[in-house]
């Protein structure tokens, strides 16, 4: 589905998604995380103003977790510091 939206409606959906989320008291509830997962969705847009692309990068979902190394993976590995065998 493509929506066919002026520079003016663009805005205004962009900055009520933001507002949206930054407002939420679960910011990691279902519901925001596809309100984000659709921000991220809109990629970079130029011409926005400053104030609202920066809004738009502290609204952004977070990265992936790092998946561990080879040598993490290891089952003959020493246990971290803090972490009990049982």
């Amino acid at each position: 589905m493509h929506l066919d939206l002026t520079d003016d409606e663009n805005l205004a959906l962009l900055n009520l998604l933001v507002e949206t989320i930054e407002a939420d008291r679960y910011p990691l509830s279902p519901r925001i995380r596809l309100l984000q997962a659709i921000l991220a969705k809109c990629g970079e847009i130029g011409g926005l103003p400053a104030e609202l692309t920066a809004r738009l990068r502290r609204s952004a979902l977070p990265p992936p977790a790092r998946l561990p190394s080879a040598e993490e993976r290891a089952l003959g590995r020493a246990p971290r510091m803090g972490r009990r065998r049982r």
